[in-house]
């Protein structure tokens, strides 16, 4: 009998022990699982090496696997349950990838595990309570995945972690009060769920804890509660974006090792708390859109170590401290859309470290202070909108740092510093709306960089110079309002101004040619000057409405009247009076015969050679570069099996030459005999074949015989934008992605509209006509329907509507008139499809395309994206989302004149500023709170251009932060 017990004793050993695969087999099954590999990052996991050499795995001296971290491929599939045979495992990464599916209960047969980043993929399901027995564990990373249910508390059963991060998911419920229970936790961060409750008091007890993240589309109920004072260890705190209400508890005072305490986007009420200056440690402070309301209490001189401090979109008033000026290492100080009254801190920048200013719309009066720029730090000074008087500081025209000044709206005197417009760095000038006087200012240089100047509604004076067509960057020259004489420069044809205001001066002589012929002109104003002679009418100027031209009595031309004798350009222009005489008709009838007769040989010599091709259907390749392959490899190719689109413009097939290239082949359809539609083929040959662009895809050759034409492109393994956004595949494609999509598609039409000669219309922006590289890099497809502006920019009517549903502009509907700002409605409507998800129609009604809808849902403000974001996206940096809503919203507007062009597009999408990266292999963690506002987020009365930089050493971004 004993015997027989030991022998089923033996044998269920070796069942069990058979289910434990040896550890090499164990990471081929982790392998197999994975469906694709793009960086082929495992190809060295194979049985012809040992498997302690394979990528990402590490053995210690008995070749036991106890790390593997293959974090980073943008590996896709699952996660194998055969990880649990890796016994000796202590570290274990696979973030920052596509892996789906629910994590596997399995890991928690890895007892030695003690480290768990699974963070940056698509894992979903609910938390596996199993996991709870690794006793071991003291870092567990879920940031960024598809989890769901509520905050798991099998995590508390975890007494050793010390750093625990469950944000970016979509866990609910409140967090729970057991969640005070651990001895060692440093780091926690539940952030950009979807938690709502009281926050427990209980967190008060995680006296070892150091970072604590807990806002961002979390909605809690209540305020924050007095116990937090308790978090003695606390460095950094963000409770950003998370429905805070009530008054900030005077126990925060309490947290002497707090750097960053980040509450901003709340609706956090009365005073500032003056145990707030308590927090001698405090590096960056953000209490920005609240409704907080008082004055900035004496406490806040003790701040000593402050390097940011936001305060603006508050209630607060009273006047700005002079020892906010003195804080010895403050860099960034914006209190703009509060009510402080006084003068500005005089002492403010002397200390040298002063990198942001943004004192706009308040009611503060006296001088600017001197020194804004001693240490050659000042990149944005900001303080349109008060009442500010006295001339600008000279030094300003020497600091080189300076990117942008903006100080219109106030009662600002004396010139404009000289040097100003030659800083190297400067890029925006908004000097509107003040009292200057002077000259228009001439520097020894002439800063490249410079976009945009406006110096409108001053008492500035003098005659432009020459040097001003020196600012080669300029897009914006409003010189409106002021008593600006003498002639308008010739040299002023820059190449890239889009906007021009020289309205209501004293301007004389003519409209100069080379302003006639640029361009990239959108908007122009002439009006109320003493100009004389002929109005342009070629370039822009055939389709600007004749108001730009008004007040200027010696003006003539279309819709101003006929030119007086010798008033077209200054010269005598000869009439011609009645009737043709007999000698005039009579070579008028020669000429007309023999252009007849012209016509018919031609019309024959024509159908002779049309004949003659017929006759021959040999295949002929022309290549715009070097080939390794003739016309019949690419006839190979048109298999039904090869089909990969189709729409209106063909058929596209995926092609395989003999060196093993991919190519993608468009076949048009066959052309009748004798008809004179090419479907589009001459337009994309005329415009793919001489274009070399990074976004814009590229043509190989074509192949062509009588009737069909075969366009051979690069191929794009990763298909259109419009199949990954709207197909499966669209929840993986992730925010990041998803703007840098934005940016290289409107890089690749920036290209067409402002750097080719003759400039190029698209005429079918569309998610479908931008394809994915391997490494999801756009570039911009399709031209068949592409036209060239000719005549220098004119608009040009087409005879019937093209392009596709739901991205055409109002005014290409209803009037068939086609400019590059067709284009940029179009890309609009692309930028929603990236936000929302959603198709531009077929998904709002029956007449509801995605502009209305979006319209409806969010009045057009960017404040309510939330309200139609793409739900399949895990976490979003949500100011860059705000951003580029803003834009989308800008490209679709109803009238054309008011849209960016995509040049502006461009500069709008990059100068968002980026949030650090986490590094490969670290913890992800919360936002340092980032904040940008920029110019174009705000009113078009009071635009705001606010920055929030982020404090040293700050963690990598996390989730939102507006």
């Amino acid at each position: 009998m004993r015997l027989l017990l030991l022998l089923l004793l033996l044998l269920l050993l070796h069942i069990s022990q058979s289910r434990i695969l040896p550890e090499y087999k164990a990471l081929l099954s982790i392998k197999s699982a994975i469906t694709d590999d793009p960086q082929s990052a495992l190809a060295s996991w194979n049985a012809t090496t040992t498997h302690c050499s394979w990528t990402g795995v590490t053995c210690d001296s008995r070749r036991h696997v106890v790390s593997l971290d293959i974090s980073g491929f943008n590996l896709s599939g699952t996660l194998s349950p055969d990880i649990a045979s890796l016994r000796f495992l202590q570290n274990l990464s696979v973030a920052v990838n596509q892996l789906s599916g629910p994590i596997p209960p399995e890991i928690s047969a890895l007892s030695a595990l003690r480290y768990l980043n699974l963070s940056n993929n698509v894992f979903n399901g609910t938390f596996p309570s199993q996991l709870s027995q690794l006793a071991n564990l003291q870092v567990l990373d879920l940031y960024n995945n598809n989890m769901t249910g509520d905050l798991p508390l099998a995590v508390t059963q975890l007494r050793n972690l010390r750093h625990l991060h469950l944000g970016g998911n979509f866990f609910m419920g409140q967090i729970p009060a057991e969640y005070g229970i651990w001895e060692f936790l440093e780091y926690l961060a539940v952030s950009g769920n979807e938690l709502g409750g009281k926050i427990p008091a209980e967190i008060g007890n995680l006296t070892k804890l150091q970072q604590l993240y807990i806002g961002y589309y979390n909605s809690y109920t209540g305020g924050l509660p007095p116990e937090i004072g308790n978090l003695s260890s606390l460095v950094r705190f963000d409770a950003a974006n998370c429905g805070l209400s009530g008054e900030i508890p005077a126990e925060i005072g309490k947290l002497q090792n707090l750097d960053t305490l980040f509450l901003q986007v709340n609706g956090l009420s009365g005073p500032l708390t003056t145990e707030l200056g308590y927090l001698k440690s405090l590096k960056s402070m953000d209490l920005s859109n609240n409704i907080l309301k008082g004055e900035i209490p004496e406490s806040f001189a003790e701040l000593k170590n402050l390097t940011l401090l936001n305060l603006f979109r508050n209630k607060l008033h009273g006047a700005i401290p002079d020892f906010v000026g003195e804080l010895p290492d403050l860099e960034v100080l914006q209190l703009w859309e509060n009510n402080f009254t006084g003068s500005i801190p005089q002492r403010l920048g002397s200390n040298g470290k002063l990198r942001v200013l943004d004192l706009s719309s308040n009611k503060l009066t006296g001088t600017l202070p001197p020194d804004m720029c001693a240490g050659n730090c000042l990149q944005t000074l900001i303080t349109l909108g008060n009442f500010l008087f006295g001339p600008i500081p000279e030094s300003l025209g020497k600091c080189g740092s300076l990117s942008r000044i903006r100080m219109g709206e106030n009662f600002l005197n004396g010139s404009i510093p000289k040097g100003l417009f030659g800083l190297p760095n400067l890029s925006q000038v908004e000097l509107q709306d003040n009292y200057l006087t002077g000259e228009f200012p001439v520097s020894d240089s002439i800063s490249v960089s410079l976009g945009q100047i406006s110096l409108s509604n001053n008492q500035l004076s003098g005659s432009l110079p020459a040097s001003i067509g020196n600012f080669s960057g300029v897009q914006k020259l409003l010189l409106d309002g002021n008593k600006f004489s003498g002639e308008i420069p010739p040299e002023i044809g820059m190449k890239i101004l889009n906007y021009l205001n020289f309205s209501r001066n004293h301007l004389v002589g003519s409209i100069p040619t080379s302003i006639a012929s640029m361009q990239s002109l959108t908007s122009v104003d002439f009006s109320y000057n003493n100009l004389s002679g002929l109005v342009p009418g070629t370039g822009q100027f055939s389709y600007f409405n004749y108001t730009s031209f008004l007040g200027n009595p010696e003006l003539c031309g279309p819709y101003l009247g006929a030119c007086k004798d010798g008033a077209a350009n200054g010269t005598h222009q000869p009439h011609v009076k009645g009737p043709l005489s007999a000698s005039l008709k009579l070579l008028l009838v020669i000429g007309l015969l023999v252009c007849s007769i012209a016509f018919a040989v031609a019309a024959i010599i024509k159908a002779r050679s049309l004949k003659k091709a017929s006759e021959s259907r040999a295949w002929k390749l022309t290549a715009f570069q070097r080939l390794d392959f003739t016309c019949d490899d690419v006839l190979d190719s048109l298999k039904e099996d090869n089909i990969i689109g189709k729409g209106g413009a063909g058929i596209v097939y995926k092609g395989v030459m003999p060196n093993g290239d991919q190519v993608a082949v468009k076949r048009l359809p066959a052309m009748s005999r004798g008809s004179s539609h090419d479907h589009g083929f001459n337009a994309e040959i005329q415009t793919l074949g001489r274009i070399r662009h990074r976004h814009i895809v590229r043509l190989l050759g074509f192949c062509s015989n009588h009737e069909t034409n075969l366009l051979v492109y690069e191929y794009m393994p990763n298909g259109s934008l419009g199949e990954v956004l709207h197909g499966k595949k669209g929840g993986h494609l992730h925010w990041d992605t998803r703007y840098k999509i934005a940016v290289e598609a409107a890089k690749g039409l920036c290209y067409l509209h402002h750097d080719c000669s003759p400039l190029i219309v698209h005429r079918d922006v569309k998610s479908n006509n931008i394809l994915l590289d391997s490494s999801f890099e756009a570039h911009v497809a399709d031209f068949g329907l592409a036209k060239f502006l000719q005549d220098s920019g004119t608009s040009e009517c087409m005879s019937a509507i093209a392009g596709s549903y739901g991205y055409i502009a109002p005014e290409y509907a209803y009037t068939l008139k086609v400019d590059e700002k067709s284009d940029v409605y179009s890309f609009g409507v692309v930028l929603l499809e990236l936000i929302t998800g959603r198709k531009p129609v077929g998904e709002f009604g029956d007449g509801v395309d995605i502009v209305q809808w979006v319209r409806k849902l969010t009045d057009s403000n960017k404040e309510g994206v939330l309200k139609i974001l793409d739900p399949r996206l895990p976490s979003v940096p949500l100011h860059e989302v705000m951003h580029m809503f803003y834009v989308a919203m800008l490209c679709v507007e109803e009238q054309a004149v008011e849209r960016p062009t995509m040049r502006e597009v461009v500069q709008i999408l990059t100068e968002l500023p980026k949030s650090p990266s986490s590094k490969q292999g670290e913890e992800s963690s919360p936002p340092p709170g980032t904040t940008t506002l920029d110019t174009l987020n705000s009113s078009a009365k009071d635009p705001k251009d606010n920055q929030r930089a982020a404090p040293p050493q700050s963690p990598p971004p996390d989730l939102l932060s507006i």
